[in-house]
């Protein structure tokens, strides 16, 4: 009756990155950073994994004279995010008021 739930994306972190990242296609890890309010550990492990499943891209350079990390959401990742957002409607759909 219901979908299986993408593993990747059934993390709060993971689903975050990617909820913001489906809005702006493109966002600094600073960015990302200030808006999950997780640690830089955690973000950089969680955009790992992410970008392991070729859900984002992970392009590093230099601003000036400061390391610069931008994501990118990938087309796999629009349509991985897509179909979660589908089967987890479904399953709100899926409950009955009695």
């Amino acid at each position: 009756m219901f979908d299986d739930l993408d593993p990747l994306l059934h993390s709060q972190v993971r689903l975050a990155i990617m909820s913001i990242l489906i809005g702006v296609k493109t966002a600094e890890f600073s960015f990302l950073l200030e808006n999950i309010q997780t640690t830089k550990g955690n973000l950089s492990f969680q955009l790992k994994k992410l970008k392991a499943a070729e859900y984002i891209q992970v392009n590093k350079s230099f601003r000036g004279n400061y390391p610069l990390t931008t994501c990118e959401i990938t087309d796999k990742g629009i349509d991985a995010y897509e179909a979660y957002v589908d089967s987890i409607s479904d399953y709100f759909k899926g409950l009955k008021k009695n």
